[in-house]
């Protein structure tokens, strides 16, 4: 999907959330990334896929949130 120069990194790599947004939607908390990838403000992601990420916060950023 990604026509960057150099390219995006690609859905399946550890570094995905580097692409670059294609689409945002601040109401429902949304941002699609040109790899294909649609995450969430949680953390939490869907893949192209279809595969389902967990939302994966670090610890640190739960303990000020509280």
């Amino acid at each position: 999907m990604c026509q960057h120069e150099p390219p995006c990194p690609a859905s399946v790599r550890p570094d995905r959330e580097a692409a670059e947004p294609v689409a945002r939607d601040h109401v429902m908390g949304w941002t699609l990334l040109c790899n294909g990838v649609l995450c969430f403000e949680d953390t939490g992601e869907i893949l192209p896929n279809g595969k389902i990420i967990a939302p994966h916060r670090p610890a640190d950023a739960i303990g000020a949130a509280a």
